[in-house]
């Protein structure tokens, strides 16, 4: 049973409305609000859940109540931001009419045989998610050498 595209007929997989400038700026709000919540699953959540859950614990070295309300509070929160992120594919594609982005391949790069390439398209869902681990990744690797220090002691 595939889960790809499931629910969505094929027309409004391939064959995009017709561009205007509002459609373009509420196709690209919630472009960058999917883009926010994927990049949340990588960031805020579990952050965020481990902050709540230094403030649940009452000792330094605390029992499994706190490390329980962690992991149920980060799986609960990343399974609802994926369905949020699911509602903003839907919404992405009643503005656009499409789940695929164009590609930005420029004319110089083109054979004269080239023909409009639909079926492998990169999705939007597949664009953000690939965005949001690539910008983590990014954001990681910033904090760990520029920010972290170093774990050896001064000698």
């Amino acid at each position: 049973m595939p889960f790809y595209g499931q629910g969505m007929p094929s027309e409004t997989a391939t064959h995009p409305r017709g561009t205007s400038p509002v459609r373009g700026l509420a196709a690209s709000i919630v472009f960058i609000a999917m883009l926010v919540a994927a990049l949340a699953l990588w960031t805020a959540i579990p952050l965020g859940w481990i902050w709540i859950g230094s403030k649940v614990a009452t000792s330094q070295f605390p029992a499994e109540g706190p490390y329980a309300i962690v992991a149920v509070g980060i799986v609960v929160t990343i399974l609802l931001d994926a369905w949020l992120i699911g509602r903003l594919n839907a919404l992405y594609v009643r503005i656009t009419g499409t789940n695929r982005l164009t590609p930005m391949r420029p004319n110089w790069l083109k054979s004269m045989r080239d023909t409009s390439g639909g079926a492998s398209s990169t999705t939007v869902v597949e664009a953000v998610m690939m965005g949001s681990v690539l910008l983590a990744g990014f954001v990681f690797i910033a904090w760990f050498f520029l920010l972290a220090g170093s774990p050896l002691p001064d000698q």
